[in-house]
């Protein structure tokens, strides 16, 4: 057999020479968070970008707490509705995943994700919400790294602390004071449960988090919490 052409053989080096060092920035990101609390993730800069077009002087509220001054009840309620697996998978629920692809085909249309708190950690630290399949590998390959450096403590105590909770409202501590006027340590269980439930969608929840759905959602949570497995 003919080898390739040499322009073919250097062109494919080069193409993978460029995945490697972006791959090797992303693990550089992961292995510095394992130990220094993120400043401004991809997600919130995204967040900042669009809001900052309608007011130039726009900020996120946010407010970085450590891991043991955060409700326990919060803790449980996230799990409980975002990823009850959380502390027995390796980053990914394999059944949870198939469950989603069966309900969007019986719908017709994507109505649930089956993304772990590892996955939406990835997304949210590193990348775009696109859903392109380029973005989804990337997802996939910084979900292993995290599972794989971090501990559970870890993955959870960055996750409460930058996910969105409401327009320009970010992590744990500045939801709580939001919506409750209380610290995150203080959330009390259906408190904690109904901020979980806003978590998919939280910019169109927060607009009645009392809504009908939203009660019998926070119910169903609050009725899942002392199954929900917490990381110490």
């Amino acid at each position: 057999m003919r080898p390739a052409p040499r322009w073919l053989r250097y062109g494919l080096a080069a193409v993978v020479g460029v995945l490697l060092l972006w791959q090797g920035w992303y693990l550089g990101w992961v292995i510095w968070w394992k130990w220094v609390n993120p400043g401004t993730t991809s997600f919130q800069s995204q967040r900042i970008d669009e809001a900052r077009q309608k007011n130039p002087k726009f900020e996120l509220r946010r407010q970085w707490v450590p891991y043991e001054k955060i409700s326990i009840h919060l803790k449980r309620a996230v799990i409980a509705a975002e990823d009850d697996k959380f502390v027995d998978h390796e980053g990914f629920d394999w059944e949870g995943i198939q469950k989603a692809i069966e309900k969007n085909q019986k719908h017709g249309k994507v109505v649930a994700g089956g993304s772990t708190i590892s996955q939406q950690l990835a997304k949210n630290l590193l990348l775009s919400p696109s859903k392109t399949a380029l973005r989804k590998a990337e997802e996939a390959i910084i979900t292993l790294w995290l599972e794989l450096l971090w501990d559970k403590r870890r993955i959870l105590e960055v996750y409460l602390n930058v996910v969105e909770w409401g327009d320009g409202v970010f992590g744990a501590e500045a939801a709580a004071r939001k919506y409750y006027n209380i610290p995150a340590a203080q959330l009390g269980a259906e408190q904690a449960a109904r901020l979980a439930v806003m978590l998919p969608a939280p910019r169109r929840y927060e607009r009645n988090p009392y809504s009908a759905y939203m009660n019998g959602r926070t119910q169903l949570i609050v009725g899942r919490m002392p199954s929900a497995e917490v990381p110490p």
